[in-house]
């Protein structure tokens, strides 16, 4: 069975730095995509960044290019989202997902290409 877990959230001021952390069980991480997504209050999931299965290709949103890392640790089935330079904008709710095609050839960043989440963390950014 797929579990994801995210952690890492909290409270921040502008500026600051935070890495979340999602740890992976029940499918061979190394197989599969994986991404992160955000959701605020009233508004839609929005796609943050991906990391295709084999790890040498990633992509990000606009909104936090330069800014956000994502990365994968295949042996210890973890996905990171380090997130430098926070803004109050960044406040939302963070999701770690999994893409549903193993090795899929290009890095996803369609909601429709991930089929398991997690419960996500809260991230909030003070000004």
């Amino acid at each position: 069975q797929v579990q994801l877990v995210e952690s890492g959230g909290g409270l921040v001021q502008a500026g600051a730095s935070l890495r979340l952390t999602c740890t992976a069980s029940g499918f061979p991480l190394s197989q599969f995509a994986m991404g992160w997504f955000r959701q605020a209050p009233g508004k839609e999931r929005e796609f943050i960044a991906a990391i295709k299965w084999s790890g040498d290709s990633t992509k990000y949103s606009d909104s936090v290019k330069g800014r956000f890392t994502i990365s994968k640790d295949n042996a210890g089935n973890t996905v990171y989202l380090q997130m430098n330079s926070l803004t109050p904008e960044d406040t939302s709710v963070y999701f770690c997902t999994k893409d549903r095609q193993r090795r899929r050839s290009y890095t996803p960043t369609e909601t429709r290409d991930f089929n398991s989440w997690g419960r996500g963390t809260q991230v909030t950014v003070s000004s």
